[in-house]
């Protein structure tokens, strides 16, 4: 197996005199051996704008050409053929290339003895298996750019809640937060449980138009996040947003109103999922009749446990908006009735009532232009 590395061309900063490099191809190393189901690749996998196999044909224009390695999408055979690339990155042979992390990351250091949490190939000269860290350890500061996909390789995730035994966290917690890419970039955090598939492909769009030259830096929020993606909470993108305004909530989940009574963190997650949807634009937790959980925080799962349960603050925010909400929703069934009537000049009578009166038609009402 061939492996070539990216040429560099020099790109002009739009609007500016300024030049910078940039790569007119590169390689995107996907390693899921993370604490982790591959939901986060089989998610991704669902994106229509735009697909993974658009970005890999070469069909949007301004990217590099992109070689992907990703188990799932692999047509290798598997075995060392898959491993080829990785190796060679490992050695520094294989440049520039996107290191993608799925899952949380393991702390070796709490093991005693031998023995591993979770492993990606064998060593070639003792057969031992080589661990999730050692390839992060040897890929992270080769990378041009370190992406999670998803909220275990984000933040830990699911293995990482209290009273695991893994010690596991994010890919940020073990690079360290002052930790920059070659490309000069901190870990960008995608997060999801299971990744939204159109967020995961739209930042690494970015990621690969920056590694072009022809785009800057992605904004990433305080933890991390792409800030156009997080920036909002759920509940300001959520169809049933105004039932809450109007203190209306649901009992059940069979109810179409705001659920926050019913353990709906909604108002305080960073998520666009109930705005975008989940594919093809459809869907979106509570869009059908699910909470949200809160699975792209930092904190998840513990600080949003039990699930179902009504949220910290929820009780007090209902009964604090619930005489505003009541008397508002008062208001506007009565402007409702109003405004659901026909206007009184819809008839079939031969006067005109309207109050239509052209300026070029004399009325008694009206004087003429012109006259005083």
């Amino acid at each position: 197996m061939s492996i070539e590395s990216g040429t560099t061309e020099v790109s002009r900063e739009p609007g500016g005199d300024q030049e910078r490099a940039g790569f007119d191809e590169i390689h995107i190393l996907w390693i899921s051996e993370g604490m982790s189901c591959d939901g986060d690749t089989v998610s991704m996998t669902a994106a229509g704008q735009p697909s993974i196999e658009d970005v890999v044909l070469g069909l949007i224009p301004g990217l590099p050409k992109v070689n992907l390695y990703n188990k799932v999408l692999s047509p290798s055979l598997g075995g060392e053929d898959f491993l080829a690339p990785y190796r060679a990155a490992a050695r520094g042979e294989l440049t520039p290339f996107i290191l993608v992390i799925e899952g949380s990351i393991p702390n070796q250091n709490i093991i005693e003895g031998d023995g591993y949490w979770t492993s990606f190939g064998n060593d070639p000269d003792t057969g031992e298996p080589l661990t999730l860290n050692w390839w992060i350890d040897r890929l992270a500061p080769k990378a041009w750019a370190v992406v999670t996909a998803g909220t275990c390789a984000a933040y830990g995730g699911i293995h990482a809640m209290a009273g695991n035994p893994t010690g596991s966290m994010g890919l940020s917690d073990y690079l360290g937060r002052d930790f920059r890419s070659r490309g000069g970039l901190p870990v960008v955090n995608v997060p999801g449980c299971p990744i939204q598939p159109e967020n995961f492909m739209e930042t690494l769009i970015w990621v690969l138009h920056h590694a072009a030259g022809s785009a800057p830096p992605p904004p990433l929020d305080h933890m991390l996040r792409p800030q156009w993606l997080f920036g909002r909470t759920v509940h300001e993108g959520c169809d049933r947003a105004a039932y809450y305004e109007q203190a209306d909530f649901a009992r059940d989940y069979n109810s179409p109103k705001c659920q926050v009574k019913v353990g709906c963190w909604g108002p305080v997650v960073n998520c666009n999922v109930p705005k975008r949807g989940w594919m093809a634009g459809l869907g979106g937790c509570p869009n059908v009749g699910g909470i949200c959980i809160g699975c792209t925080m930092p904190g998840f799962p513990d600080t949003f446990m039990p699930f179902m349960d009504e949220p910290a603050g929820g009780s007090l925010s209902s009964i604090l908006i619930k005489p505003y909400g009541a008397f508002i929703r008062r208001l506007r069934g009565i402007t409702n009735i109003a405004v659901n009537r026909e206007p009184k000049w819809h008839h079939n009578k031969p006067e005109l009532t309207s109050g239509y009166a052209p300026y070029w038609r004399p009325s008694p009402a009206r004087p003429q232009r012109g006259t005083r």
